[in-house]
């Protein structure tokens, strides 16, 4: 081991390691979707049982996150699934207000509110993709000035946390 930097895995141990990554990968696609239409989220079982009818193979290699995104995009051509939108407030300044909600405009998915005083404060729903072009565009327009603050990561309806 120590000449050849190689440790040996037995066929057992290999195949346990890969059904648990199999297993955190479903987890993390059923925390991170839900269905479209009822705005719930899906149980793990039903994403496991989603990944072997699309024959998904693990990447030993690869993160178990990055899988799991990967696993969102190829379980869309299947099934009716979508990542579940983070809420998010903007608290930005008055005279750059204006101007940069027009930027954001696009990004949004939906304005929950909308208040407009001495500055711009805006509660909304976001796809999750666009949470980092968002910040850095609230950073370096404002200069520091505006604020972005998450409220939920995942916006689910209300009376459907699950039990496993």
């Amino acid at each position: 081991i120590l000449s050849k930097g190689e440790l040996q895995v037995s066929d057992k141990e290999r195949h346990t390691q890969l059904e648990q990554m199999f297993r955190d990968i479903a987890t993390i696609v059923a925390d991170k979707c839900v269905n479209p239409e009822t705005k719930r989220p899906y149980t793990v079982i039903l994403i496991e049982r989603a990944m072997k009818d699309i024959h998904y193979s693990v990447k030993p290699n690869k993160s178990t996150k990055q899988q799991a995104l990967e696993v969102i995009r190829q379980l869309k051509e299947t099934m009716q699934i979508e990542r579940a939108h983070m809420r998010l407030r903007f608290i930005l300044p008055a005279k750059e207000g204006k101007k940069l909600k027009e930027k954001l405009k696009p990004l949004i998915k939906v304005i929950e509110s909308e208040d407009f005083q001495e500055q711009l404060e805006i509660v909304c729903l976001i796809d999750p993709g666009c949470f980092r072009e968002i910040d850095e565009l609230i950073r370096s327009e404002t200069k520091g000035k505006g604020s972005l603050e998450v409220l939920s990561l995942k916006d689910v309806e209300e009376g459907d946390e699950k039990l496993e």
